[in-house]
C-alpha cells in the first residue's frame, strides 16, 4: 500500500489528485479525518507514535527542521521498500548552507536505512505568492528581499507529478531530482506578472534589514537557529543572477513543466480573492 503524507498541503493535495487520476491505489496520513479530502484516509501523526505496518511505498513530507519525524516513520514501517521524499534544492549548496543541511540530514538518514529512495529538491513553489497578501493587501506592495537574484519558481502539481512516477513507476530508484519552472525571474519581474493577472500594478519594496526579511517570512518571529538560516539562504539567492533551471518535469512526465502566467491564470479567482485590496 502506498502512503501520502502531507496530504492537505500544496504538493501533497496536487499529489492526491494525480494518483486518483492514475487509479492508484492509495492512502493519506491524516491527523484528524477530513472530509475535503478524496482519499482513504489513516489517522496518524507524524510525532508519533504511528504503525505502519502493511505500507511499502512512502511520499514523505515532513515538517520542521530535525530528524524525528522521519525516524519515527522509518521505525513504524517495517515492510517499507520505497520512500520518495520532499526535499530541497537548498541541499546543492557547497557548502551545503543551514537550510539544506537539515534536508540533507533527512537524506542521508534514508539512504542509511537501505530502502530504495528518490529525492525531490524542488526550487521555490509558485504558490509562495500566498505568502505576499498581507503586504498585498495591507498596502499593495511586495517586500522583494533579492534584487537582483533570479529564481525558477515550480508549480507544485508539476512536482507532484514527477512524485507519482517516481512512487508508480520504475527505474527512479536512487535518484535526486532538482524541480524547477521554466522560467527564472527577479522578483520583481514575477510580480509584474502577477500583477498583470490581477489587472493593477503591485508595487515592489526593497527589503533594508536581515531581521525585516525575517517578519516578512515569519511576522510573530523565528527561533534563532532558522532566522540565520533564512537571511544566509536569502543572501545566497540574491548572488544568483541566471537561476537554476533543469528539464526535470518534461523528462519524467513527457510535458512541459506550467509557467508562472499560466499558473496565475489557472488560479486567478482564488488570487482575486486572497490578495483583494478592497
Amino acid at each position: 500500500m502506498l502512503l501520502v503524507t502531507g496530504a492537505s498541503g500544496h504538493v501533497g493535495r496536487a499529489l492526491v489528485d494525480e494518483l486518483n487520476r492514475r487509479g492508484t491505489e492509495f492512502r493519506a496520513l491524516v491527523r484528524t479525518p477530513r472530509d475535503d479530502l478524496p482519499a482513504e484516509q489513516l489517522i496518524g501523526d507524524l510525532d508519533g507514535p504511528l504503525d505502519l505496518r502493511g505500507i511499502d511505498r512512502l511520499f514523505l513530507l515532513v515538517p520542521g527542521t530535525g530528524l524525528t519525524h522521519t525516524a519515527n516513520v522509518l521505525a513504524a514501517a517495517p515492510e517499507l521498500r520505497r520512500i520518495v521524499l520532499l526535499s530541497s534544492y537548498a541541499v546543492l549548496g557547497d557548502p551545503v548552507p543551514a537550510m539544506g543541511h537539515w534536508h540533507h540530514e533527512r537524506e542521508r538518514l534514508i539512504q542509511d536505512s537501505g530502502i530504495e529512495a528518490t529525492f525531490l529538491r524542488p526550487t521555490g513553489f509558485m504558490t509562495n505568492t500566498f505568502d505576499w497578501a498581507a503586504t498585498i493587501r495591507a498596502g499593495n506592495y511586495v517586500l522583494d528581499p533579492i534584487g537582483p537574484g533570479r529564481a525558477a519558481p515550480v508549480d507544485p502539481a508539476d512536482i507532484a507529478a514527477v512524485a507519482a512516477a517516481a512512487l508508480t513507476e520504475d527505474g527512479h530508484e536512487k535518484q535526486a531530482y532538482t524541480i524547477t519552472g521554466p522560467e527564472a525571474f527577479t522578483l520583481a519581474e514575477q510580480v509584474a506578472i502577477l500583477g498583470a493577472t490581477l489587472g493593477r500594478t503591485i508595487d515592489v519594496r526593497p527589503i533594508e534589514t536581515p531581521e525585516e526579511a525575517v517578519r516578512f517570512r515569519y511576522p510573530d518571529g523565528a527561533p534563532p537557529e532558522l532566522a540565520a538560516a533564512i537571511v544566509e539562504g536569502l543572501k545566497l539567492m540574491r548572488a544568483d543572477t541566471t537561476g537554476l533551471r533543469t528539464d526535470v518535469v518534461r523528462r519524467i512526465t513527457g510535458r512541459e513543466p506550467r509557467t508562472y502566467a499560466e499558473w496565475c491564470a489557472a488560479n486567478a479567482d482564488l488570487l482575486h480573492r486572497e490578495l483583494s485590496t478592497d
